[in-house]
């Protein structure tokens, strides 16, 4: 699965201005369209305007995190699939932040730091037998 796969609409979440624009700047490139939200709460209510083909979310964000954004999207937009993506908190490793979010129903994660590649596999993963909705 390459990132130049059909064109997706994708729904970037984190509180990271960097990496929203990394992940934007790949994604668009190839091909995708964007949208940036910089926090669960901002995530919750593009999820409520737009649907989007794949959520990207960081899972510890101070404005409403991937704990509780993960089982929303599940909720609002059951067919869209879910990367999480996470360097962990203050509390809690990375590698345990994202067993808990694929708890919670995502369908791949990442650990950060990251290059084009992991978030590539990442997508690939997360897109995996997954039939995509008819338009």
């Amino acid at each position: 699965m390459s990132l130049n796969a059909a064109p997706m609409n994708i729904l970037v979440a984190d509180d990271e201005t960097g990496i929203c624009n990394l992940l934007e700047h790949w994604l668009t490139a190839a091909g995708h369209k964007v949208q940036i939200a910089e926090g669960g709460q901002q995530a919750l209510r593009l999820l409520k305007q737009n649907s989007f083909d794949l959520v990207i979310t960081d899972v510890v964000m101070p404005d409403g995190d991937g704990f509780e954004l993960i089982p929303a999207i599940r909720k609002i937009q059951p067919q869209a699939r879910i990367l999480a993506i996470s360097g962990g908190g203050r509390y809690i490793p990375g590698n345990d932040c994202l067993s808990l979010a694929r708890g919670l129903g995502a369908h791949a994660t990442v650990v950060k730091p990251f290059d084009c590649e992991t978030v590539r596999r990442g997508i690939a993963s997360a897109l995996a037998n997954f039939t995509a909705k008819s338009a």
